[in-house]
């Protein structure tokens, strides 16, 4: 049972770094929004990320498998929930922050990160801020997983409060 609970935890875990890499792709891309989670589903696109090991060494690791329906729900959520969800970003940023000057990346990742923590109340807040800033750590090496982590804290505490 153990072994199962964690196979999904990893599931989970790939779903959502495919979401950010999918979302990314369609804010960039030429693909619609279905074309872009067929590609990822069938295994076109997402199946490989880089591990550097160390400096100027990197090394193609494939990605475990993905609940494809949680990468679904979160890609189709994140799109249609777009414009809501950039302007609820953009009021829990910083005075002079602009979400549109983001990084692409950090833009697509926080829009999964705040999208779940609004929509899918069955998952604690905690373990949704911790898989986001951990990829943000596995894209980012300066501040943004710090920034990453406060914005997702403030999020959770306006949407998720009783």
């Amino acid at each position: 049972m153990a072994k199962f609970v964690s196979e999904k935890i990893k599931m989970k875990s790939a779903a959502r770094l495919a979401a950010v890499q999918a979302t990314y792709m369609i804010e960039y891309g030429q693909l619609s929004v279905d074309e872009v989670i067929k590609d990822f589903i069938n295994g076109e696109v997402g199946r490989y990320v880089i591990d550097e090991e160390d400096f100027g060494h990197e090394e193609l690791v494939e990605v475990g498998e993905m609940d494809t329906s949680y990468f679904a729900e979160l890609v189709r959520g994140v799109h249609a929930k777009k414009e809501f969800m950039e302007k609820s970003l953009a009021h829990f940023l910083r005075d002079g922050w602009v979400f549109d000057r983001f990084d692409g990346t950090l833009r697509a990742l926080l829009l999964c990160a705040a999208y779940e923590l609004i929509n899918t109340l069955d998952v604690d807040a905690k373990v949704i801020i911790q898989e986001y800033v951990d990829l943000a750590y596995a894209f980012f090496n300066k501040n943004e997983p710090k920034m990453v982590n406060a914005l997702l804290d403030q999020i959770a505490k306006e949407v998720r409060a009783v």
